[in-house]
């Protein structure tokens, strides 16, 4: 056990320690965070396969006092360092991937060209190759009996620790905080893309029964018509219905009770950062208006475990990398959050 009776949480964060200026090692973590660079298929902003490194250095400037949970830290939080060889190949991939995407955007044809064919069947075998390597590592790390946080990197990076966590829990649910669907079937041919996590999800990870979206504000007719058509399976709470009822009267509070109700006993956190206001990530892979604050969706998840559901697990993604630095101070916050919720719920 790490011996905390010299480190004082009040005290300015030492870099020296692990995420947070937390002094724990991995062995005596109760939660590890599992670092993924990876954002080959992005069709925006690039930067989130290095938001990692800008998150652990934003983290050593977070106040250690949460009023919700306190002391859930003293349970240990630690962040493996980004694997290289994960980033070296995201980068490759990533510029294989550029040009296949200028290349469709003026209207041409994949299939004419045998070079693009090379890099499409490259890329998306590069994917695969990434879903095993998070699912190994996640499923390591379970059976050592951790709770484990997946930080992105882009949203196609969680599908492997979906997977391994299914093993553990033969029904659950995703609570999906996101501007986006991610229904599509493919996307820019890309087999697992950020913007078909979740439609993976469903098709590859039967023990997921549903998926409650939330914040929901740019999605294509495809991923509307796929969920109308599984209705049993996804919800969907559109950002432009809950503002709506918020300007009708409604409150919070009750849309809330709402979404909770929707959930399963057991439930896995899905935050792209890019769900809240892009005010707080301007720096996100594809930023959207609207949104969420921070704040509604902390209440969001603390009714969440009022309600006596329990929560499993979360990946954060889609945190971006800009000049000044501030969307790791919000990843940073917002990781710190997840954790503490995280550990609360599972003592």
């Amino acid at each position: 056990m790490t011996d905390l009776s010299h480190f004082d949480p009040n005290a300015v964060s030492n870099p020296n320690n692990n995420i947070f200026g937390l002094p724990f090692t991995e062995e005596d973590a109760r939660l590890v965070i599992l670092p993924v660079p990876w954002e080959v298929t992005v069709s925006c902003s690039a930067g989130t396969a290095r938001a990692a490194d800008h998150i652990f250095k934003a983290s050593m400037h977070v106040d250690l006092y949460d009023a919700d949970v306190q002391d859930a830290w003293k349970q240990g939080f630690f962040m493996r360092s980004p694997d290289k060889k994960v980033l070296l190949k995201s980068d490759y991939l990533r510029k294989e991937a550029e040009l296949l995407i200028d290349y469709i955007s003026k209207g041409d044809e994949v299939a004419k060209n045998s070079f693009m064919c090379k890099s499409l069947k490259e890329i998306n075998e590069g994917a695969a190759n990434l879903n095993t390597w998070v699912y190994e590592q996640t499923k390591e790390l379970l059976e050592q009996g951790k709770l484990v946080a997946l930080l992105g990197g882009d949203h196609s990076t969680a599908l492997g620790y979906y997977k391994s966590i299914a093993e553990r829990y033969p029904s659950f649910g995703i609570l999906q905080i996101d501007a986006h669907c991610d229904l599509r079937e493919n996307y820019e041919g890309f087999r697992y893309s950020h913007a078909s996590i979740m439609y993976n999800a469903l098709r590859e990870v039967p023990q997921l029964t549903k998926l409650v979206q939330a914040g929901v504000r740019d999605y294509c007719e495809e991923e509307w018509n796929y969920i109308c058509n599984n209705k049993d399976r996804v919800v969907t709470y559109l950002d432009k219905t809950i503002k709506e009822r918020i300007y009708e009267g409604e409150c919070w509070k009750d849309i809330v009770d709402e979404i909770v109700e929707q959930l399963p006993e057991h439930v896995f956190l899905s935050f792209d950062i890019d769900g809240l206001d892009p005010k707080l990530c301007p720096n996100t892979g594809t930023p959207v208006p609207g949104g969420f604050e921070a704040q509604q969706v902390y209440y969001l998840l603390k009714k969440v475990i009022k309600s006596g559901r329990h929560f499993i697990g979360f990946d954060l993604t889609e945190v971006g990398v800009g000049e000044n630095e501030w969307d790791a101070n919000v990843g940073a916050r917002v990781l710190w959050k997840l954790s503490n919720l995280l550990v609360a719920c599972n003592q």
